[in-house]
């Protein structure tokens, strides 16, 4: 364990200076890459239906990772599609984040479907919903084991079919709940971009062939850890769930889930560098007629539309902010309103800020930049993940 911890502590040192200088480019380079990950392959099935017709998660991922690069090269034909897999092959989890950093990537989405055990909820088959996932701490913050960790220990566990993976993960152990220390001890430098980039997905899949949005949330996911470039893990469905297996399995809801995640890259591509210029209007890519009483959801937005602007709401009373606007140090996002009296928050005055369906938590807040980043020098030990933010009532914006 301690070999790991040290290892691990030694490559996101190395890590780190690479994820801020590609954030860091000018940004008329714009986003020309982008990494589609289809989850598990080969030997490696993932989950599988139990309906009889054993469905199989590698297959689900494969089919909407290919319809996703399809929408992408038909809008932006100068935009480059790297796919981690694109038939049925077994890729290590390390190799998937390094097909990524070598094709100079500027997004990484990696797809997977989600299952319920019926051995240990005789609820498997009601659980329904797609879920998005950026790397990080568990939304509890101060619980290593989170409401998400068995499906941690499950997609992580793929390392075990690998050769010698204690020696390439440092001995990680995915079964044991003090390797996933070294989450809690990260430094994200990409984390406010995912995030937006999570809040784009959500928005665009929320009553899609999917309907139900579990929400975002930060959580230990191997898949995500060596990326140097915004990063998000998406879970479809259910397979567990009648209809949401029907929804990933057949050709229509695999295009309506292919062209929800489409929609999420164009906005984006739209808000990482201004781009409108595709080879043909962004709402004709993969549309087809309306027809009459056709679920809400299935319709494109217009290529002039922007992402849906941020929610502005009043903070929670249990977390009023000490200011209105200001710099500060954004230690959590979450999809569940949490009082300021809280543990994870250590005491510590919270300023919340609502962004569509996350609400942003930030301590230290202070009126001067100057003020807010010394406050951040006494904050780090407390929350070692966090990053400084200019806010206000409607949004935050990363501050260098």
């Amino acid at each position: 364990m301690k070999r790991f911890l040290r290892h691990s502590l030694a490559a996101l040192l190395a890590l780190l200076p690479v994820a801020v200088g590609l954030r860091a480019q000018d940004k008329s380079i714009g986003l020309n890459t982008i990494c589609l990950d289809p989850g598990h392959g080969g030997h490696d099935p993932g989950c599988i239906s139990i309906d009889g017709k054993k469905t199989m998660e590698k297959d689900i991922t494969l089919a909407i990772g290919l319809k996703v690069r399809k929408l992408v090269r038909e809008a932006y034909p100068q935009v480059k599609v790297l796919m981690t897999r694109d038939d049925d092959t077994f890729v290590e989890l390390g190799e998937r984040a390094a097909i990524a950093k070598r094709g100079k990537a500027g997004l990484f989405l990696s797809i997977h479907v989600n299952s319920v055990d019926p051995k240990l909820n005789k609820q498997y088959a009601s659980v329904t919903g797609f879920s998005i996932h950026t790397l990080g701490q568990s939304k509890k913050g101060y619980d290593l084991i989170s409401s998400n960790m068995a499906l941690c220990k499950r997609e992580n566990s793929v390392i075990l079919l690998e050769d010698d993976y204690s020696t390439k993960y440092q001995g990680f152990d995915p079964s044991d709940p003090e390797s996933y220390i070294i989450f809690s001890l990260m430094q994200n430098a990409n984390l406010s971009q995912s995030l937006e980039f999570a809040e784009d997905l959500g928005a665009h899949l929320t009553g899609g062939a999917v309907k139900k949005n579990r929400g975002i949330s930060q959580d230990p996911f191997l898949v995500l850890w060596k990326t140097t470039m915004p990063a998000v893990l998406l879970e479809c469905g259910f397979i567990t769930n009648t209809g949401d297996l029907d929804a990933m399995r057949t050709e229509a809801g695999q295009d309506r889930i292919a062209k929800g995640i489409f929609e999420a890259i164009a906005a984006f591509k739209r808000r990482y560098d201004g781009s409108v210029g595709t080879s043909k209007p962004v709402e004709n890519v993969g549309k087809e007629p309306a027809a009459s009483g056709e679920a809400p959801g299935t319709q494109t937005a217009p290529a002039a539309a922007q992402t849906p602007p941020a929610e502005t709401a009043p903070a929670p009373e249990s977390v009023a902010p000490a200011l209105k606007s200001g710099y500060g140090t954004q230690v959590l996002a979450s999809g569940k309103v949490l009082s300021e009296k809280d543990r994870f928050f250590k005491g510590h005055k919270v300023t919340v800020v609502k962004s569509g369906t996350l609400y942003k938590y930030i301590v230290g807040a202070r009126e001067k930049l100057s003020a807010a980043r010394e406050e951040k020098k006494k904050l780090e030990k407390d929350f070692p993940g966090s990053f400084l933010v200019q806010f206000s009532e409607e949004e935050t914006k990363l501050v260098r």
